[in-house]
């Protein structure tokens, strides 16, 4: 290093340090005395790279810049600055990048497996020299949405009592006690404009934010619109969202006509579940159109509700409905003894027919039944009749029946015949599985206790109403094709052995199977698998095999709330449990390798961070949930660690507010300026190169939860009284009300940006 006396000089260039200069661009900082500082000290560091001085130790160094020496870069370290500042990576806004709607959580999660793992290169971001990275940190803050920025909530005095002498020489009318006349002159402050319905990020104006949320202005460039997933009646999970990432489909896929084969976890694990399992409440029988059996119900009045409710719809036994078992008091009456359960059975000791009928249309029913197959566990046939309908048949429904004339020209039976059949064969062990038995049981008139269905097994996609086919499951789950003849049409055997195959399969697999959850797996699973292998730990031998498991190629650490993991820490490297706020900033810092223990104690945890920290560390804030009421506080921790210790985060308190108001207002500022200042914390306390990711995870969802607590209300009540005695009532009216509180609910903010370069002085 080498140094220079510093000179004395009334310009305001001279002596301007380029490191500070550095520092500067990299904040977005180009004045123009900027510029001609950086020109003055360039020339004064060429200069002086010409005079060797020794060595000096740090004491030395500081002593030197007390005495008024400042210390200048020689030219191999000015060299390697520039390369580092030319290289730097970074996360921006761009007016090229391709935004045509919100941000979903899944292009935060694909951002950050871009950076660390095998992500595609995003759209809506310029992601610059993202091989620099060294980690990535995700902050989600419940309650940090754009009512904040844009101060729809209130959080008090718009403009601080420090800042009030700046504002005094705004306007010098405003007295030495911050009034004229009695009102106060402050100026009021510029609000965002943050549109709900537009998906381009807003630039944060630091005299535009709220007083507690300026800092953020100091940190990132711009606030994005991000949405969370989720379907009209409900806003799926934020933190799943995040924190579950989809399997990559093969590409030999891609040409594949029809509906795709499940794309397995690579960590998936069958969960061998009993059938009994999965057979249909009294609530989920009656929300898909089944007539309840009356050993679902407990009391006579029940009973009568339920009796009423059938003769309203035409299923009453005088419109010649049966319910089969008529003798069942209770659904627990039909579980097998002991002695016929063997040890890790799937039936527990019952026996599974798998039924599927045909229609045809008549003169007076739209649909009746014509054809009914029963196909046992082992695949035999165990009833195939075909039922002559009562009136004449209007249509044949060939084309998906499979029915003709001539076949009903040979049925003989009738539908009461194939009801006594019914009785004879059930017992109160047995269960009926099909698919869509719903309209099946509507055509036979029959109710049942013990049902079974595979529309519920596997779940559309698009979650209800929508329910997937049977030709669409079997050709997913079981990569085969039935009802492929159109001049045939359907089989009712084929159906039901098809059935059999997919309710087999769903006990093999386990609850998760079929759903969502089982193309997924957590991202700490992924990053360990896929991540990109850092320069110093070297490729592995040619013929060995990679344990990703023991030796995971990026590391990743979940910090979190106590008891609020989601079964996500078990697949992280490193798992901290905090009890607050402040922890859960020491935590990430001690997972990122930076930071000390918590302040009453030592991180348990700590022992399993290498050297270097984690590559991906995921931290949720909640003391600002907590406050706002999103959510209810967790029992047995403090109500919040956001409590004022001095005086200096006091607001004045306007005369025309009820004092209890002011106090809510009062503590909301406080918990928004502490999570701000943990936020802030975080960023500048992180090494160089870390890329950071802040988001809300929702918009405010209370008015959704009221909606939805309505709902389950209204559908509780529903099966016990009569409409008119229903005390919560669900028309259109309230329907469209929920689908807006979700819409609302599901949009959320966020911040990205990579951590500054830090002077090397």
């Amino acid at each position: 290093m080498k140094r220079k006396r510093g000179r004395q000089s009334t310009s305001s260039n001279a002596g301007f340090d380029p490191v500070g200069l550095t520092l500067d661009r990299l904040n977005g900082r180009d004045d123009d005395s900027v510029g001609n500082g950086a020109a003055t000290a360039d020339a004064q560091s060429r200069r002086s790279s010409t005079v060797n001085v020794p060595a000096k130790r740090p004491f030395e160094e500081a002593n030197a810049e007390e005495q008024g020496w400042e210390i200048q870069e020689d030219r191999t370290a000015r060299k390697r600055r520039r390369k580092l500042e030319k290289n730097y990576p970074d996360l921006s806004h761009s007016h090229h990048a391709r935004l045509q709607s919100f941000v979903k959580l899944s292009d935060l999660q694909n951002l950050v497996l871009y950076i660390l793992a095998d992500g595609s290169s995003p759209q809506w971001v310029s992601v610059q020299n993202h091989q620099h990275i060294d980690k990535v940190v995700a902050l989600m803050v419940p309650g940090l949405d754009a009512a904040l920025l844009n101060g729809t909530v209130d959080l008090g005095v718009e403009i601080s009592e420090q800042n009030a002498p700046a504002a005094r020489e705004v306007n010098p009318k405003v007295g030495g006690d911050g009034e004229t006349n009695g009102t106060s002159f402050l100026p009021k402050q510029q609000k965002m404009n943050i549109k709900p319905d537009d998906y381009y990020p807003s630039k944060l104006a630091h005299q535009k934010l709220p007083e507690p949320l300026k800092p953020l202005s100091g940190l990132f460039n711009h606030v994005w619109p991000v949405k969370t997933p989720g379907d009209p009646r409900r806003m799926h999970s934020p933190m799943y969202g995040m924190l579950s990432s989809s399997i990559p489909r093969p590409k030999e896929d891609k040409n594949i006509k029809g509906a795709k084969p499940p794309v397995e976890a690579r960590t998936w694990k069958d969960q061998c579940t009993p059938i009994t399992e999965y057979v249909m409440t009294r609530g989920e029988l009656l929300e898909n159109g089944f007539a309840v059996h009356p050993a679902h119900l407990a009391t006579q009045s029940e009973r009568d509700i339920e009796l009423a409710r059938r003769h309203k719809a035409v299923q009453s036994s005088a419109d010649g409905w049966v319910d089969l078992l008529p003798d069942l008091a209770s659904p627990l009456d039909g579980a097998a003894p002991d002695r016929d359960i063997e040890a890790g059975s799937i039936l527990q000791g019952r026996r599974v027919l798998l039924m599927d009928c045909e229609m045809v249309s008549t003169v007076k029913d739209r649909f009746a039944l014509a054809r009914i197959s029963l196909v046992d566990w082992d695949g035999v046939v165990v009833l195939d009749e075909l039922v002559k309908p009562p009136d004449p048949v209007k249509d044949y429904l060939t084309a998906y029946s499979g029915i003709t004339k001539a076949m009903m020209d040979t049925a003989t039976l009738s539908l009461q015949d194939i009801q006594r059949k019914l009785e004879e064969i059930v017992t109160p062990q047995t269960i009926l599985a099909g698919h869509s038995l719903d309209s099946d049981f509507r055509a036979l008139k029959i109710s049942y206790p013990f049902v079974v269905d595979t529309t519920l097994l596997y779940p559309h996609p698009k979650g209800p109403p929508q329910k997937s086919s049977l030709k669409w499951l079997t050709q997913k789950y079981l990569s085969r094709e039935i009802q492929g003849n159109a001049i045939k049409g359907h089989d009712s055997v084929e159906d039901a052995k098809a059935v059999l195959d997919l309710v087999r399969q769903k006990c093999e697999k386990g609850k998760s199977w079929g759903t969502g959850e089982a193309s997924g797996e957590p991202i700490f699973r992924r990053l360990a698998r896929t991540g990109k292998v850092k320069g110093d730990r070297g490729g592995k031998k040619h013929g060995e095999q990679e344990d990703w498991e023991s030796n995971p190629r990026r590391r990743g650490a979940m910090v979190d709330w106590v008891g609020n993991m989601h079964g996500f820490g078990a697949s992280a490297s490193v798992a901290i449990s905090c009890g607050s706020d402040a922890e859960v900033v020491a935590g990430v810092l001690k997972a990122a390798g930076v930071g000390s223990d918590y302040a009453n104690g030592t991180v348990p945890e700590a022992e399993k961070i290498s050297d270097g920290g984690c590559d991906f560390i995921f931290g949720r804030l909640r003391e600002l949930e907590f406050e706002r009421g999103w959510s209810p506080r967790i029992p047995g921790l403090a109500a919040s660690a956001a409590k004022l210790e001095d005086n200096d985060m006091q607001v004045d308190r306007p005369t025309n507010h009820p004092t209890e108001d002011v106090e809510a207002t009062s503590s909301l500022h406080q918990a928004v300026s502490q999570t701000v200042k943990h936020i802030e914390e975080v960023f500048t306390s992180l090494p160089e190169r870390t890329a950071v990711i802040v988001y809300s995870g929702s918009g405010d969802p209370r008015e959704m939860i009221k909606y939805q607590k309505l709902h389950a209300q209204h559908k509780e009540e529903y099966l016990t009284k009569k409409w008119d005695e229903l005390d919560v009532k669900w028309t259109d009216t309230e329907e469209q009300a929920l689908k807006k509180a979700v819409e609302d609910a599901r949009k959320g903010i966020g911040f990205i940006g990579v951590t500054p370069m830090r002077s090397s002085r």
